[in-house]
């Protein structure tokens, strides 16, 4: 029996070894994504354009979402909330949560890369590269399905651009903390290019092309995260944890410091108490 046993043992081995030589091999033809990637400081806030200031991102809107989003910025001057919801840890989903709304992490394997964020209301991404179709009657999520395929535009034998294409985008969803909507359809498609710069390794572009029905044509920007390799640290960010923000009905009001409900914005109503015993004076 023991002579069996090891001889079963030996029989493993034997055949994990060229698995793992074959793993090692196909490890050796994919770029190094590793580390801590943020957004390449700008002078702003995230945006889907970091070329543009946030409130003049140009963006090529139909004229009922323009009107729309024109509204939610009136609502903010008036110490509103607006559109946004991410006051509320609604996941911001794709594309807005790729504008380097926080830290991310990228984990490349030859069948599936994950992005991981900072903020754990960021929904974790996978972009399948192991040549599935597309899943039928699947039930839409904030940052939606993905798949890719890796290229090697150099001929050198790696691979060095992923290029991923997202649908099944569930909503409500918006380009940014302006509250500028997207369509809630579900319809939306979004096709990235991510690659190294040839010069600095530890920039990281993304070739954004996004089709939405709020848009009349297809939305294309690039943006840039810069790697940090050395000393990283990985903080717990919670949305949900100390947030002050209350929603009843349609209204959005503040807890205060003495744990007191409060408007946050002027001559806001106040929330119908029925439910509760009210004395009168």
């Amino acid at each position: 029996m023991l002579q069996s046993s090891i001889a079963s043992i030996a029989l493993v081995a034997a055949l994990m070894m060229p698995a793992q030589g074959a793993w090692a091999a196909d490890e050796s033809k994919y770029p190094d994504w590793s580390g801590q990637w943020t957004r390449v400081p700008d002078g702003g806030p995230p945006r889907y354009d970091p070329t543009k200031p946030l409130r003049a991102q140009q963006a090529p809107m139909k004229p009922e979402y323009r009107k729309l989003h024109e509204a939610s910025m009136a609502d903010l001057d008036a110490g509103g909330l607006g559109l946004d919801l991410a006051y509320h840890c609604i996941p911001q989903g794709v594309p807005r949560q790729m504008s380097g709304v926080s830290p991310m992490e990228f984990i490349v394997s030859p069948n599936v890369t994950h992005v991981l964020f900072e903020v754990m209301a960021m929904t974790t991404r996978r972009i399948y590269s192991d040549g599935r179709d597309w899943p039928k009657n699947l039930e839409p999520t904030f940052a939606g399905y993905s798949i890719g395929h890796w290229i090697d535009s150099q001929g050198s034998g790696r691979y060095d651009t992923l290029e991923a294409e997202t649908r099944n985008l569930k909503g409500p969803r918006t380009w940014d903390q302006t509250g500028m909507p997207m369509a809630n359809d579900n319809e939306g498609v979004i096709k990235e290019r991510l690659y190294l710069d040839k010069s600095d390794p530890n920039i990281l572009h993304n070739e954004m092309t996004t089709t939405d029905n709020s848009l009349t044509r297809p939305w294309t920007v690039v943006k840039n995260y810069r790697r940090a390799q050395n000393n990283v640290v990985w903080a717990e960010d919670s949305c949900a944890e100390g947030n002050p923000h209350i929603l009843i009905g349609k209204e959005v009001y503040f807890i205060s410091a003495d744990g007191a409900l409060m408007p946050v914005k002027k001559d806001q109503p106040p929330p119908d108490l029925k439910y509760f015993n009210q004395t009168r004076k």
